[in-house]
């Protein structure tokens, strides 16, 4: 199975709700690699990378959230590879500072 990897903006009432961290775990929990940060412009940004299915379900979640959260837009695009570049040394998934 081919590798992909998706930047992906959310929007809605996705910052204060616990939506970085939810993003976090689930992603990790399916096996994904990436990382996530919320935006001064009160968007959640991610980048997601693993298998084509996983990354496509994983972007379906998104659209739901934490149970607190309301999201009214996810918009995802194809990235290159050196986003990944941003996560922490040795973690496989990292929740970023604000951007």
């Amino acid at each position: 199975m081919a590798e992909i990897i998706r930047q992906v903006t959310i929007r809605g009432r996705v910052q204060g709700v616990g939506y970085r961290a939810w993003l976090a775990h689930t992603a990790e929990a399916v096996g994904l690699h990436g990382w996530v940060r919320n935006r001064r412009d009160g968007s959640v940004e991610a980048v997601l990378a693993g298998r084509d299915e996983v990354v496509s379900e994983m972007i379906e979640r998104c659209r739901r959230g934490p149970t607190a959260a309301r999201v009214e837009a996810v918009i995802a695009e194809t990235a290159a590879p050196d986003v990944l570049d941003l996560r922490q040394p040795g973690e496989r998934f990292s929740i970023l500072s604000t951007l």
